[in-house]
């Protein structure tokens, strides 16, 4: 959020007008949803190629559960028992 941004350069030493602050924010937020996400700060932190960030956002995949798959079960045929 724009104020917690703000608040934050200020409390840097840093202190930075709301355009300065939007357009900080513009810079990094790749949802364009007007704030900073984890993964942005993640990213703005360690640099896009960093493999640091790479392993970090398997770890965090990984930790997500998966998705179940849409419509009916796939039949099945003796050919496909153990």
């Amino acid at each position: 959020d724009v104020m917690d941004v703000k608040y934050l350069m200020e409390k840097l030493g840093q202190a930075k007008t709301h355009r300065e602050v939007v357009s900080m924010i513009k810079e990094v937020d790749s949802l364009n949803q007007g704030a900073i996400s984890y993964t942005d700060f993640v990213r703005m932190m360690l640099g896009p190629k960093s493999s640091v960030l790479k392993i970090i956002l398997i770890f965090e995949g990984l930790g997500k559960p998966k998705e179940k798959p849409k419509g009916p079960p796939p039949k099945k045929d003796l050919a496909s028992l153990p």
